[in-house]
């Protein structure tokens, strides 16, 4: 189940946002917006998801976030973006990442 938060997710939806893949959760994050989506199966599906609520694909970024570990790993095809000097499914741009 894909939630859109804008403040620290539940307990609730971070448990709806793992019943996708049971281990770790998909994210886009608009950086500008400064909100995510995650639960999906795909990227794709969190980054369309924050494009129905405004966010501009240029500004999502994709994530994963892994709660035994408390990991984010910042990788996502949605990265990959020659044109915003991101040619790899990591994020290049340690700014981007804070």
């Amino acid at each position: 189940m894909i939630h859109i938060l804008r403040s620290r997710a539940t307990k609730q939806k971070l448990d709806g946002m793992l019943e996708t893949l049971g281990v770790y959760v998909k994210l886009a994050v608009d950086i500008r917006r400064g909100i995510l989506a995650g639960g999906g199966p795909l990227h794709a599906d969190c980054e369309a998801a924050l494009i129905e609520e405004g966010s501009r694909q240029e500004d999502i970024w994709g994530a994963d976030w892994i709660p035994s570990t408390q990991q984010i790993r910042f990788e996502a095809l949605i990265n990959i973006r020659p044109h915003q000097n991101n040619p790899s499914m990591e994020i290049l741009d340690p700014s981007l990442c804070s």
